[in-house]
C-alpha cells in the first residue's frame, strides 16, 4: 500500500468530472487500499478519488469511532434524497476549513462493492451527508461551492497566501 498525495484547492484536478468504472479489477482494488490508508493518514472520514487525482468514480470512508471499517463504495449514486441538514464540514483538499453545510437529511444511495455486488440502501445522519460530500467530489464539486461568493473569495486568498509561506526561497 501506499499513501497518496491530496489535492489541495484551488487545484483545478479538483474540478475534473469522475468516469465510471467499467471493471472492478486488481487495480481498482489496490487505489481503494491506498486511498484507505491516505485517508487515515490524513485524518479524514472519507476520500474521493478525484482527491487524489484519480478521475474515477471511487469513494472511501470510514466512520466508525475505532476507524476500523473501512467501506469502499465503486460508482457511487444518488437515486433519491429528502430532507434537509445543516452539519458542519471539512474537506482534506481544503484543510483547516470548516462550514456549516445543508443537505439532504437522508438518500437512497446505489453502488458498487469490490466484489461487484450492487448495493441499494437508504442512509441519514452523518453517513448520507459524508456521501454527498464525496459524490459532489465525483462530480467537480467542493463543499466550499456551497459558501457565499465572498466567503470562497476569503479562503482562497487565504489559503493562497498559506502556500506562499510555505514556498521554499529562491
Amino acid at each position: 500500500m501506499a499513501k497518496l498525495t491530496v489535492l489541495h484547492y484551488p487545484d483545478p484536478q479538483l474540478r475534473k468530472k469522475a468516469v465510471s468504472i467499467d471493471d472492478i479489477d486488481e487495480t481498482v482494488r489496490t487505489l481503494a487500499q491506498d486511498m484507505i490508508e491516505t485517508m487515515y493518514a490524513e485524518g479524514g472520514i472519507g476520500l474521493a478519488a478525484t482527491q487524489v487525482n484519480v478521475q474515477r468514480r471511487l469513494v472511501v470512508m470510514d466512520l466508525s469511532e475505532q476507524r476500523d471499517e473501512p467501506a469502499v463504495l465503486v460508482n457511487p449514486k444518488i437515486l433519491s434524497s429528502e430532507g434537509t441538514e445543516e452539519m458542519q464540514e471539512g474537506c482534506l483538499s481544503v484543510p483547516d476549513f470548516y462550514e456549516v453545510v445543508q443537505r439532504a437529511e437522508r438518500v437512497r444511495l446505489r453502488y458498487q462493492t469490490l466484489d461487484s455486488e450492487i448495493i441499494e440502501k437508504e442512509y441519514d445522519g452523518l453517513f448520507a451527508v459524508c456521501i454527498q460530500h464525496e459524490i459532489d467530489h465525483l462530480n467537480g464539486k467542493l463543499f466550499i461551492d456551497y459558501l457565499s461568493p465572498l466567503k470562497r473569495q476569503r479562503l482562497r486568498k487565504k489559503l493562497e497566501k498559506q502556500d506562499k509561506q510555505k514556498a521554499p526561497a529562491l
